[in-house]
């Protein structure tokens, strides 16, 4: 009997269960395994022997949880020891997939799960282990280095456009409007935010001003640009990165009593809408102002999901099985863009000692010299990525009448 398991890690996305399918699919077309079981809630799952057969599910099924958000097996954040302090939960995991004759471990999972890929991998290797084992990319926040961009970007950035242009609309129909902040994640990268300026009216972005982690936040300035555009357009729209951070490299969400902290010792952040709201008040620009704090929809909206998306997070799953089965291990599945018009990407390997711990971050150089808005190398990159489900435009094309 030859078995593998797949389990995902981290935060969801609403294309990361489609990862899954594609390995399941692509195994039932090339049979290299006899059965694929699910680790329920990642390696701590695996660590307590909590697993699920999924080759039981049928070709039905498996298409319905194609299209189905959130990590259908679980996740977890559970941080494995450095094994040159403790080989403990090393030597039990490899026990437990000896004793269920699994021969191949695939974690789905961003920049925390390719350390644990990393980890395993290396132990396997310095102790003569036979395992595989593979990392399939996927996280919202697009910051996985070499991969050109990972699943679960496309989707996310494809709501997040479509609520700001959607929101600008409702927040312009009266005589006297106020200003409007939507918040996005992005801990540390703005790729999430930068994707706002994708939302166009007549060609023009609805967004007056998007701020992001990699360049300082200048409060000042800020106040400055938003009361000079409200006393021209009687309206201001921002979009802003919960990771916005002042000159010192202090989070501005944590200029407020906040500062929790994950088992990654990652700040919990969130609120810097609030936060701007308060500065736009107590500077005495106008009290209408409201915020938008999107939350976990921009990891869970299958409804407004992309099609490229959902079909590379797929790919990805079929291309860590063929892999495997060619031997590799301790890499992680990337995705290299071939053509951006018409767009095509292919699937290649990246050792994961090369994307663990690591950032990618926006770019610099597109964002404008005033630090509040995206270049339009910006817009090349991400439009591709935010195609649909029947391949129509990006984002609505919505039509605005001139008053």
């Amino acid at each position: 009997m030859k078995r593998c398991i797949i389990a995902q890690s981290g935060g969801p996305t609403a294309v990361i269960n489609a990862s899954v399918a594609g390995l399941l699919i692509e195994n039932k077309l090339k049979g290299y395994y006899d059965e694929v079981f699910g680790g329920i809630n990642g390696i701590e799952g695996i660590l307590n022997e909590n697993f699920v057969n999924l080759s039981l599910m049928t070709e039905e099924d498996i298409i319905r949880f194609k299209y189905t958000p959130s990590s259908g097996l679980g996740s977890c954040r559970y941080k494995l020891k450095d094994p040159t302090v403790s080989t403990d939960e090393y030597k039990k995991l490899f026990e437990i997939l000896d004793k269920h004759q699994i021969d191949t471990f695939f974690y789905v999972g961003g920049n925390d799960s390719m350390d644990t890929v990393n980890k395993l991998s290396q132990y396997a290797k310095d102790n003569s282990i036979n395992k595989r084992i593979i990392g399939i990319p996927k996280t919202i926040d697009n910051d996985l280095p070499i991969t050109d961009h990972c699943p679960g970007y496309g989707s996310a950035a494809r709501l997040i456009a479509t609520t700001t242009l959607e929101t600008y609309l409702d927040s312009t129909v009266y005589i006297n409007n106020g200003i409007f902040i939507l918040e996005t994640m992005g801990r540390d990268t703005g790729w999430l935010a930068a994707s706002a300026a994708l939302a166009k009216l007549n060609g023009k972005p609805v967004a007056d001003f998007i701020y992001l982690p990699e360049v300082p936040f200048d409060e000042e300035k800020f106040l400055k640009d938003t009361e000079r555009v409200f006393k021209e357009k009687n309206h201001v729209y921002i979009v802003v990165s919960e990771g916005i951070k002042n000159s010192e490299g202090k989070y501005i969400s944590e200029i407020q009593p906040l500062g929790d902290h994950d088992n990654f010792a990652h700040a919990q952040l969130g609120g810097v809408a609030g936060y701007l709201k308060s500065l736009i008040v107590n500077a005495g620009i106008t009290s209408r102002v409201k915020t938008l704090e999107l939350g976990v929809m921009q990891r869970c909206g299958m409804h407004i999901a992309s099609n490229v998306d959902i079909e590379e997070a797929a790919e990805a799953g079929k291309a860590a099985l063929n892999y495997a089965n060619e031997g590799h291990s301790g890499y992680m599945v990337g995705i290299k863009r071939t053509s951006n018009d018409p767009y095509s990407s292919e699937m290649f390997l990246i050792k994961a000692s090369e994307v663990c711990n690591k950032t990618k971050y926006f770019p610099v150089d597109w964002i404008n010299k005033e630090h509040n808005f995206v270049l339009p190398e910006a817009e090349n990159y991400i439009e591709p990525l935010l195609h649909g489900p029947n391949k129509e435009d990006s984002i609505p094309n919505y039509y605005k009448i001139k008053k």
